[in-house]
């Protein structure tokens, strides 16, 4: 096999092992897609302002999040279904985020339940909570991360109703797999993946299936879940889910400055910008273009990360020059995951690692919390001017 240079590298490999339909949930937006071009196309649009004759010894890309210590920046975003790209891919995912030194989100929509990988793993991770109208299953999915010891509550706000994703209909897209005939076919070129699917007893959303009553397999969760997103969710109701978590909590899901402003109204330590990886709302700006202007709202009152869109060390210089304290990776974690397993997430975050610090020398600098917008070259007009 070639060396792994890069996470393009690692992509062209997961998709040839992995079932297409997990390949095609992963890559794809809703609608036409376009803010899930964005999103990347945005990130190229921006360029770095080298310098020479600086000294580029003792280099460090060490920081924090939410006080938490990190070797980088980065964190592992939630990502549903993650156990279905590689078998107990969220426990092999969070074995690699520890090792490396930053931090891993487990979804509610996991395939292992936070208990299974709070006991396959030795260091505390952060939960990403969806809010269901089924109020009781939300305080004690609350109780269960607390209970598991995850240091972050990460409250996600932008899927009260699910945006269409077109390739996930159209391939049927369900767990377990439905056997169609052009399923068979794509199963029977995918040993990697169904060796290591017979080997594992995770294979349903373990956070759900079992603790909510009249849940008990498959079927039933595939109905209750299309009808369970909490469509009422609002401001009040993120303070009362603050107040029962009681630790840190991070809001995902801001895309405009009202909105940041809002999530300090409710003590919001630290929000993301994001818009879910161009899988909600099409047509909204790309992450990085909607960074600028919340990052004034905020003016420092709460930690800024970023995520949708980074596929390199670059983007994640680019990224934290801009203003934001961190960032999150989706897609480039799970390529290394189909790709290679436990050893793939590993070897994503030692690409994007090299990428920034070698960047971040060539840009003149030698510790993340030094970079600025004078490492870059933003164009005229790069946040847009509309119409009120």
């Amino acid at each position: 096999m070639p060396p792994i240079t890069d996470i393009n590298d690692l992509k062209r490999l997961y998709k040839r092992r992995t079932p297409k339909m997990f390949y095609d949930y992963t890559e794809s937006g809703s609608w036409t897609e376009q803010t899930f071009r964005e999103n990347i196309s945005d990130f190229d649009k921006i360029r770095l302002r080298q310098r020479i004759a600086v000294d580029m010894t003792g280099r460090s890309t060490a920081s924090k999040m939410i006080g938490e210590d990190v070797s980088m920046p980065v964190a592992l975003a939630p990502v549903g279904s993650t156990g279905m790209q590689s078998a107990d891919g969220e426990i092999k995912s969070a074995r690699a985020a520890a090792a490396f030194g930053v931090p891993y989100t487990l979804s509610t929509m996991s395939v292992c339940s936070v208990e299974a990988v709070a006991e396959a793993t030795d260091k505390p991770f952060w939960f990403q909570l969806y809010v269901m109208k089924d109020r009781d299953f939300t305080k004690r999915m609350i109780q269960r991360a607390k209970d598991a010891g995850c240091s972050a509550l990460v409250l996600t706000l932008d899927l009260q109703i699910l945006g269409q994703r077109h390739k996930d209909i159209k391939n049927g897209l369900s767990i377990p797999i439905r056997p169609t005939l052009g399923n068979i076919i794509d199963l029977s070129t995918k040993w990697r993946w169904m060796a290591g699917m017979a080997k594992t007893k995770n294979r349903t959303f373990g956070n759900i299936v079992g603790h909510i009553d009249g849940i008990s397999d498959l079927s039933s969760l595939s109905v209750w879940a299309a009808e369970s997103f909490d469509p009422q969710l609002d401001w009040e109701r993120v303070k009362e889910i603050k107040k029962m978590w009681g630790g840190p909590l991070i809001l995902k899901g801001i895309l405009d400055a009202e909105d940041a402003k809002m999530a300090l109204q409710v003590g919001a330590d630290a929000i993301i910008v994001s818009n879910h990886g161009g899988r909600q709302l099409d047509g909204a700006l790309s992450s990085i273009r909607s960074l600028s202007p919340i990052l004034d709202a905020v003016n420092g009152k709460c930690e800024v990360y970023l995520d949708s869109g980074i596929r390199s060390g670059q983007d994640v210089l680019k990224a934290l020059a801009m203003g934001a304290d961190g960032t999150f990776i989706g897609r480039s974690y799970i390529y290394g995951l189909g790709a290679m397993g436990q050893k793939g997430v590993t070897k994503a975050l030692e690409v994007i690692h090299k990428e920034l610090d070698t960047t971040m020398a060539l840009c003149g600098r030698r510790d993340v919390h030094t970079l600025d917008r004078s490492n870059l070259l933003i164009p005229k007009n790069f946040e847009g001017e509309w119409q009120d």
